[in-house]
């Protein structure tokens, strides 16, 4: 199986579900064994008691593939993170920089990567998100390379739009830098707000994305992701993992 189709579930997507035992089980249900967990569900300046955490997702026999998406400010603390992840056996952070904190905060990731042996996916979060368009993310993967690269959002890359924010051009244009993949999907309405879609059933053209990952060498971690029907989300992710499946055959 390729690493494009190895995917996981991020655990933002049972943010209404505060209890990890059974955000372990919901991703057992939707038919997945790894997460992506997020600070929702944890608290990654508490090593000990993340101790606790994984340990509820390892008994469920779900594995911890990446944590994030973590905002690096250039502090100290943000150590924790790195020591969270590899607690966790996870060898990807998904992550966020600041405009005001970029250049410290990338060079102690770096550090922090190549001493930990985990690396870094920059959260492409939208176009009104620093970091979430590629001439910006171009920059950040040119200064953190290799210990940072790009983690793909592929829902929050088609919201800058059809031009700039093409997922399936940015496979390509990134390839060798992509750590990361959030399969996550929208459509628009006339004003250009989102909505949340069933992975392939929106503006995303899985096939093509799935396939330029593959073509590209992608050999990162990969989760869906699906924002909506925050207090019943299983029938859609399930349906995200079926969709999914068709693709492999």
């Amino acid at each position: 199986m390729s690493a494009a189709l190895d995917y996981g579930v991020q655990s933002f997507c049972f943010r209404h579900f505060k209890d990890n035992a059974d955000v372990a089980q919901k991703v057992l249900d939707i038919g997945v064994q790894s997460i992506e967990v997020c600070a929702v569900h944890a608290d990654f300046n508490d090593p000990e008691g993340w101790k606790d955490i994984v340990k509820t997702y390892n008994d469920k026999g779900v594995d911890i593939v990446s944590i994030g998406v973590q905002t690096f400010t250039g502090q100290d603390s943000d150590r924790d993170f790195f020591e969270c992840a590899a607690l966790a056996g996870a060898k990807h952070i998904s992550c966020h920089f600041q405009l005001e904190t970029y250049g410290k905060a990338l060079a102690q990731v770096r550090g922090w990567s190549r001493e930990f042996g985990i690396r870094v996916g920059i959260h492409s979060h939208g176009g009104y998100h620093f970091g979430g368009q590629p001439s910006v993310l171009n920059h950040l993967v040119g200064l953190g390379a290799p210990e940072v690269g790009l983690c793909i959002d592929t829902a929050w890359a088609m919201q800058i739009g059809p031009h700039q924010g093409n997922p399936v051009k940015w496979a390509k244009d990134f390839a060798g830098h992509i750590y990361g993949v959030h399969y996550k999907d929208f459509v628009f309405g006339r004003d250009g707000m989102w909505e949340d879609v069933v992975v392939g059933e929106g503006n995303l053209d899985l096939k093509a994305f799935v396939g330029a990952l593959e073509e590209g060498g992608f050999d990162g971690m990969a989760v869906i992701e699906y924002e909506a029907d925050v207090e019943n989300p299983v029938p859609a992710l399930t349906k995200c993992v079926e969709t999914m499946r068709a693709l492999a055959g």
